[in-house]
């Protein structure tokens, strides 16, 4: 982290091992053989999983030590041998379980396919308020990269991490209309309930009636979880769309609805005929949050091979879930998703300040500001 450091040492025989050892070394648990210590490691790992590439982790790297210590294929070697050790157990709080599920759809490279869908769930147990800010309770991100069906991992995960009881707790999932996401409908049967995204939903709505005379109808009866209402206005548009393409999306709409009874219903209503309060509880919809996370770093005109992007996303979760990650070494730590510090606030606020006070500040250090010319520049500059 500080560059080279040359230190004097004393050097010593191990009797047990048969060999030599350096007691600072094994103290900062650095071998020297790789040229890179535990922390540098860390700092490239939480580089590299929030920055843009692994070369701008490296340069960065460069920029910070003030010479090219890792190169941007080791950063990459380094976040393939990383072993993330995903069990944390959590503390089980009520007996409602909220799942937000969507798919992240990843190009390949060097392969058959052009692209791959991940599956990736939110698992939270409600919403707390900090100050003005909400945050989800118990959250924890679940990467599905197992051959086993995807409802019976999502499960084992619960067992394993919050004690979930299948016979006693409820589980309440929202998707959008996915065959592996409505899956869950008859995985969990009595105890689970399933509810359309309710920002799939809306855009596929806008994409269909922008312009419509029954658009504003129907946005207001969708808004009120009337789910037969919503069923209604959709079914007597059909043969009013402009385009026969339209026409089948829309009745394909209202197809995928009637297939899923209650899925535009509020879930709130399900859970207080079970006898649970919902007074603390919001509308769902953090899926959509969830994939910008993930989609940040693996989206934007990249493609990926199967053990790359399989790396990246259990190190995403790595450091948003704060679990431990043991590099290729051995060596064990957490990377934690590292907020914004006092003094960065204070730049921060400074710079918007200068931006806004820049204008007065050099209108009578400057000639040219004091002509007419000088003065729409000014304008220009608070505008």
């Amino acid at each position: 982290m500080f560059g080279e450091l040359e230190v004097k040492r004393n050097y010593y025989f191990d009797r047990e091992k048969q060999g030599y050892v350096c007691l600072l070394d094994a103290f900062l648990q650095f071998d020297g053989a790789h040229g890179v210590s535990p922390l540098l490691e860390e700092t490239a790992i939480h580089l590299a999983v929030t920055g843009s590439s692994y070369r701008q982790a490296a340069q960065s790297l460069e920029k910070l030590v003030g010479y090219a210590c890792m190169s941007h294929e080791t950063i990459r070697q380094l976040i393939v041998e990383a072993e993330v050790v995903g069990h944390r157990k959590m503390e089980k709080k009520g007996r409602v379980f909220f799942i937000e599920a969507d798919g992240l759809y990843v190009k390949r490279q060097r392969s058959r396919m052009k692209g791959k869908e991940e599956k990736i769930v939110t698992i939270h147990q409600g919403w707390e308020k900090n100050g003005k800010r909400v945050s989800l309770v118990n959250r924890r991100y679940y990467v599905h990269q197992t051959n086993e069906p995807i409802w019976e991992a999502i499960e084992s995960f619960l067992v394993k991490e919050y004690g979930y009881d299948p016979l006693e707790d409820w589980v309440v999932i929202n998707g959008d209309g996915a065959p592996w996401i409505t899956g869950c409908r008859e995985y969990f049967g009595d105890r689970g309930y399933f509810q359309l995204d309710q920002f799939h939903v809306a855009r596929e709505i806008r994409q269909l009636f922008r312009g419509h005379a029954r658009y504003r109808a129907i946005r207001k009866t969708f808004a009120s979880w009337d789910e037969e209402g919503v069923l209604r206005e959709l079914t007597s548009a059909i043969g009013t769309l402009e385009h026969g393409e339209k026409e089948k999306q829309l009745e394909a709409l209202v197809r995928r609805i009637e297939e899923m009874p209650g899925c535009l219903r509020d879930y709130r209503i399900w859970l207080k005929e079970k006898g649970i309060d919902t007074t603390n509880m919001r509308a769902m919809g953090s899926a959509e949050g969830t994939m910008h996370v993930f989609a940040k770093r693996s989206k934007n005109g990249r493609s990926w091979r199967d053990a790359g992007i399989e790396a990246m996303l259990r190190a995403i979760v790595a450091i948003k879930d704060t679990l431990l990650i043991r590099t290729r070494r051995g060596v064990m730590y957490g990377v934690e998703e590292r907020e914004e510090t006092k003094r960065e606030t204070i730049v921060r606020k400074a710079l918007k300040r200068v931006q806004t006070q820049m204008a007065e500040v050099v209108r009578h250090h400057i000639s040219y500001l004091c002509n007419l010319q000088g003065h729409r520049f000014t304008r220009y500059c608070k505008h």
